[in-house]
């Protein structure tokens, strides 16, 4: 981009397209993602009961988008943990995050200004996650934009798509979480990044690799220590959200008048049964029936007959012998 050479960026993004990851921007991401782990509901107790489930929870945190990008590819959903370095290295720091004496390295990581640096230092791992994700679908469906989206997608967002599935782990089941039902901020930008990139991959997007990564990487950075300092989760696409979800989701529909009898037709007869049932109730009491009804059999309903018609009978005869 020209604008990028003029003003002095270009050597910029060939570096930070050049910067290796390993270790100290992994090491980053391991941390903030256990941290993460530690802050979720009822993981403290987790931790002290079962260390096996917390580890594994900690390392669905850490590996979660090579995961879940491996299932989408078919590709063994082990082959992260095959990577002998980086599991000892997210290992250790899990260890000193939830069992540290003193819990000196969760305090010192939980200070704001270390906190800031680690949370930026992650952004700059998002996108080489997505752009990793883009590139590894691109190579074997290169025509297929919307897989090229979904991998990207999967590998850098992965640790909340599979929340559900990390929350079975440590015993605890809601659905209503579902990042599909609700997505977070990281879930969406992770999104945002992956169609960029594969627009830009088939070349519908005329912005070189390098310019966009520093691009991608510079808002993510940015966005993420301005919601960090003034403490607001809200998204900066809220309002962008808004009006298409009012534009295109909301139309009315042909069937809203039919639909609004139905159910008022129902709620009406709900409230005249409940409106009839207690005098009903209060009738049968006051007539000593209370609210059941007993059954007569049809012999015993003929034997009382004779058995009045006999007594009259004798009554009658009485009376004769009387007059007699």
């Amino acid at each position: 981009m020209d604008l990028l050479e003029v003003l002095h960026l270009d050597e910029l993004s060939h570096g930070l397209a050049n910067l290796s990851m390993f270790p100290y921007f992994d090491m980053a991401h391991y941390i903030v993602s256990v941290m993460a782990l530690r802050e979720q509901p009822g993981a403290l107790e987790v931790s002290r009961v079962s260390p096996l489930a917390c580890w594994f929870s900690s390392m669905l945190f850490c590996f979660g988008g090579a995961v879940l990008s491996g299932i989408m590819l078919a590709e063994p959903p082990v082959a992260p943990l095959s990577n002998g370095t980086s599991v000892l290295l997210a290992s250790i720091i899990w260890y000193l995050v939830f069992y540290c004496p003193m819990d000196l390295v969760y305090c010192c990581a939980a200070l704001l200004p270390l906190r800031l640096v680690l949370s930026g230092m992650k952004e700059v791992t998002r996108t080489w996650k997505v752009l990793g994700g883009v590139t590894q679908a691109h190579g074997k469906y290169k025509d297929s934009l919307l897989v090229m989206i979904a991998i990207g997608w999967a590998k850098g967002a992965g640790g909340g798509l599979i929340s559900n599935f990390e929350q079975l782990v440590r015993g605890i089941w809601k659905p209503e979480t579902n990042e599909l039902l609700k997505m977070s901020y990281p879930t969406k930008i992770t999104l945002i990044g992956a169609v960029v990139f594969a627009l830009q991959q088939t070349h519908y997007l005329p912005v070189q690799k390098h310019h966009l990564m520093l691009i991608y990487t510079i808002f993510t950075v940015v966005n993420k220590s301005r919601m960090m300092l003034t403490g607001s989760s809200a998204s900066p696409f809220a309002a962008f959200e808004s009006a298409i979800y009012k534009t295109l989701f909301t139309g009315s529909s042909p069937y809203a008048a039919l639909t609004d009898e139905v159910t008022k037709a129902c709620i009406d007869n709900g409230t005249s049964k409940m409106t009839t049932s207690p005098t009903t109730t209060k009738e049968s009491s006051e007539n000593g029936v209370s609210g059941k009804h007993t059954p007569v059999s049809p012999n015993k309903g003929r034997s009382g007959s004779l058995k009045a018609k006999e007594e009259s009978e004798n009554t009658e005869t009485t009376s004769c012998k009387k007059t007699d």
